[in-house]
């Protein structure tokens, strides 16, 4: 089939219309894939702790503290609900992993689906995911260090180099030092990253059992009754909240080209993770609520720090070890989210969308260097400098977008192309991945109007990029008008 083979799809090549909606064929993305200078050194246990890294970290450790009292203990369930809203756009990534196993993740499966300006839109909205979100955990991760040095030691950072100019300091160096310490890793390779990330996983994992562990010596069943009291809407109130603790999962798809068996591992890893996830995240959530009762939860920030301190007692040493854990949770978002920025980029480079810069590969370490550097630097001044309030809240938008095109990514290539090999299929397809489209909207509109217009000003500057540089530098561009410049 057309779509399978290496030439691309396009439309009217000579008409505007025909240079937007362009499309790359499944088979040149795999091509591109397997042709890569990427390292392949991750199987399917670090592929998973990839993106348990990215997705478990600052959700747990502070989501308590508002969703509580919006559900009550009916938490508990929002947290599944909110699973189960995460597994439809989950099942699909992992669909289209299997069959594109490259590093643009939902960006290069909107490419080969909906074409060149749609692709663009979805990887500028996950620059906006993940540049972003990862300036808003390195301020979170400053935060954290500050409450460990207040336990541990009675001392903390001074305001002026501990928060952004308009938040009371100069400049926000633990939020700048995070970022340039997880480039530092990076640039050492994708698998000295993916050891650095496994042992990290698990002290954050180890934190949250130790947590539970203690939690539950001051359980008390009574804490549940009544299980709504905030009524259903306060449950699904409670979902809305905590869908946002399970971003991230989507990371191992952006490490298709550093996956030893991508086919097989990725929609394996891309499952596993979010099911860990989401049964670490309601083993947490039970114990929190049996140890204090749901309405203590308001105005709490280190939650479950304040859950140990409250309810179980025995001084600090409890508290300690969770701020530790919360520390290293912090880092490994950071680390895993940074780099799935920057394959990202790769992957647009080398479709001329971006400069030829971002996909340079370093010989000697298999790394996009450049791309890191750039990247992380331009990150270490967000952090450390802008003062993030609402612009973070625009990583949801991003997120939601990019969730919403994979799940039609899929409905499409199932029209198109229904007998192209898929390690793994949606089950109920088009029921299930429609959906995950009709959740990703019901999410968009309850976002908050500042969020929007944050929103629709970075998209604004994404298609001045695009009509000034990306449309120009097309790869797929240039092998279009090719043939008619020959025959000419």
């Amino acid at each position: 089939m057309q779509t399978l083979g290496t030439r691309p799809r396009t439309g009217r090549a000579g008409g505007v219309t025909g240079r937007l909606t362009r499309r790359q064929a499944v088979g040149s993305l795999v091509g591109e894939a397997e042709g890569s200078l990427l390292r392949r050194s991750m199987g399917v246990t670090q592929l998973t702790l990839l993106s348990v890294g990215a997705t478990l970290g600052t959700g747990i450790f502070v989501v308590l503290g508002e969703a509580v009292p919006e559900a009550g203990p009916a938490v508990v369930v929002s947290f599944v609900l909110a699973g189960i809203t995460a597994l439809f756009s989950a099942l699909s990534y992992a669909e289209l992993a299997g069959m594109i196993p490259g590093s643009g993740s939902s960006y290069s499966y909107a490419y080969a689906t909906l074409g060149e300006l749609v692709a663009w839109v979805c990887g500028w909205c996950l620059i906006l995911e993940y540049g972003v979100s990862v300036a808003a955990v390195a301020v979170g991760w400053g935060q954290y260090v500050n409450e460990l040095l207040d336990l541990a030691f009675g001392v903390t950072l001074p305001e002026t180099v501990s928060a952004p100019p308009g938040a009371g300091g100069t400049v926000n160096v633990p939020a700048a030092l995070i970022v340039v310490l997880a480039m530092v890793v990076l640039l050492r390779g994708a698998k000295e990253s993916a050891v650095v990330n496994t042992v990290m996983v698990t002290v954050k994992i180890a934190s949250l059992v130790m947590f539970c562990a203690v939690a539950f010596t001051a359980f008390h069943a009574g804490n549940f009754r009544p299980l709504f009291p905030l009524g259903a809407a306060g449950m699904s109130a409670g979902a809305a909240s905590l869908f946002f603790s399970y971003i991230g999962f989507d990371a191992a798809s952006t490490a298709g080209e550093e996956a030893r068996n991508p086919q097989r591992d990725l929609p394996r890893a891309i499952i596993l993770s979010l099911v860990l996830v989401t049964a670490l995240y309601v083993i947490v959530a039970v114990a929190a609520l049996g140890a204090m009762p749901w309405k203590h939860f308001a105005g709490t920030e280190a939650t479950l720090s304040e859950v140990l301190v409250r309810s179980v007692g025995g001084g600090s040493l409890w508290p300690i070890l969770l701020s530790v854990g919360a520390v290293v949770a912090t880092t490994s978002v950071v680390l895993t989210v940074q780099y799935g920025q920057i394959r990202i980029l790769f992957a647009m480079a080398r479709d001329g969308l971006v400069p030829p810069l971002f996909a340079k590969v370093h010989p000697r370490t298999g790394v996009p260097r450049a791309n890191t550097v750039i990247v992380s630097a331009f990150i270490a001044m967000l952090a450390a400098l802008v003062p993030l309030g609402s612009l973070a809240d625009a990583t949801s938008i991003g997120t939601l977008f990019a969730f919403m095109l994979v799940n039609l990514a899929v409905v499409l290539l199932r029209r198109r192309d229904p007998q192209a090999s898929r390690t793994f299929r949606v089950p109920l397809s088009p029921l299930l991945p429609l959906l995950g489209v009709a959740c990703c909207v019901y999410m968009l509109t309850s976002l908050g109007a500042d969020t929007w217009i944050a929103f629709g000003t970075w998209m604004v500057a994404g298609l001045v990029v695009y009509g000034c540089y990306g449309i120009r530098h097309s790869k797929l561009g240039r092998q279009t008008h090719e043939p008619a410049q020959e025959s000419a």
